[in-house]
């Protein structure tokens, strides 16, 4: 039997997100947090076809044949999975309160929430510590480097980059040998985000004049935030940072302006 390792994968990932940015080492900008902004506001514009086109028409048919208590399970699931990464990186940040609590939260809804389709561990008040590599990198004092936005996957930096692909590391779907079974349930986890993001993504189209540079500051400003334990997110395990770039005090802000 011809098992491949996950790490051919993630290499293979992680070398294409770098072969990205090298090809955009020839845009410039003057906001020197986003030194590729011509590569950026490109990708940006591509994300957003795509979105409008594809992925949210998608989403919104998973929305609507999708019973709201198996739309919630799946939510959970995919967060219980999260778990792993979330009790790491506490780990690696010597949180010790976060890492008791995220293996609490962990073990109760994978037995009595039954895989992690129900979040008994958050009806019973045990919060959700939600750490990521990206964020234990910057626990140690490592910048977040240029600001990047990624096919697909939106806002980033390149030290948040890293930390996606490492964090890929300790996601079990990575280590399903059945790429078909991989694939669907990576399409799944994506689909659940989007779909889960809409009502965000539709007020942020009102409130911003400029959404590419609103969701670039919003971006740095809550990761600064998170490392400095003053926000939680909730986040996907799989695209940790895609939908914390912004909460809905962010977009009340914005329309007040």
């Amino acid at each position: 039997m011809n098992r491949r390792l996950p790490t051919t994968r993630m290499m293979r990932l992680l070398a294409g997100l770098g072969l990205l940015v090298l090809l955009a080492g020839c845009a410039s900008s003057g906001d020197p947090r986003d030194p590729l902004e011509g590569f950026n506001r490109g990708v940006y514009q591509f994300n957003e076809g795509a979105d409008e086109y594809v992925i949210h028409p998608i989403a919104r048919g998973y929305k609507t044949v999708t019973p709201e208590i198996v739309d919630d399970g799946v939510t959970n699931f995919f967060g219980n999975l999260g778990e792993i990464v979330n009790f790491v990186n506490n780990l690696l940040q010597f949180k010790v309160e976060g890492s008791i609590m995220t293996v609490s939260r962990f073990m109760i809804n994978t037995t009595i929430g039954i895989g992690g389709f129900f979040d008994v561990a958050g009806e019973a008040g045990i919060p959700r510590y939600k750490e990521d590599f990206g964020q234990t990198l910057g626990y140690w004092g490592v910048g977040s480097g240029p600001y990047v936005v990624l096919p697909l996957l939106g806002p980033s930096s390149v030290r948040d980059t890293g930390g996606l692909v490492a964090d890929g590391f300790l996601n079990p779907i990575a280590y399903i040998d059945d790429d078909a079974w991989q694939y669907s349930l990576i399409a799944l986890g994506f689909i659940d985000v989007k779909a889960d993001m809409m009502r965000t993504r539709d007020l942020l189209s009102e409130a911003a004049l400029d959404e590419y540079d609103f969701v670039k500051t919003a971006y740095f400003e809550r990761r600064e935030n998170q490392i400095n334990d003053d926000a939680e997110g909730e986040g996907s395990m799989m695209y940790p940072g895609y939908d914390e770039t912004f909460g809905q005090d962010d977009l009340d802000g914005a329309q007040d302006e």
